[in-house]
């Protein structure tokens, strides 16, 4: 029995409960995510909530640089305009985009996926881009 137990040197694992009424929620929730109806309309935002973390992640879309309407709009056709040359440049080279679910032979760790856009530092702990600014 011994050999299953962790052997972390910053802790071990740890058990989290939840309040009854959340985990109730919780729980009507992941049932939903099983209907087929949740499944078709949460594709759509996938897809949808990758394009905007792109947006984010490589021109910083969040917060504009600039002061008034029409500066700040015509950095986001700029913005657009990248976005759209980074993806033409990822599908003349044949690289596909990243995929907005896991395969189901990893073990849901980013230090199992490779990324087009990347790659995982061990040192850092984290992902680390070419194209940060």
């Amino acid at each position: 029995m011994r050999d299953q137990c962790t052997r972390s040197k910053t802790g071990g694992r740890t058990l989290s409960l939840q309040p009854r009424e959340l985990q109730e929620v919780l729980d009507h929730a992941r049932l939903q995510q099983s209907d087929e109806q949740w499944r078709a309309k949460y594709g759509k935002r996938a897809g949808i909530e990758g394009t905007i973390h792109q947006a984010v992640a490589v021109t910083g879309i969040r917060r504009a640089r600039y002061l008034g309407l029409q500066k700040t709009h015509l950095e986001h056709v700029f913005s657009a305009v990248a976005l759209n040359l980074i993806r033409l440049d990822a599908w003349w080279n044949g690289t596909a985009p990243a995929s907005a679910t896991w395969p189901a032979s990893t073990s849901h760790s980013p230090r199992d996926c490779d990324s087009p856009r990347g790659r995982y530092s061990e040192r850092e702990s984290t992902w680390v881009f070419a194209a940060t600014r």
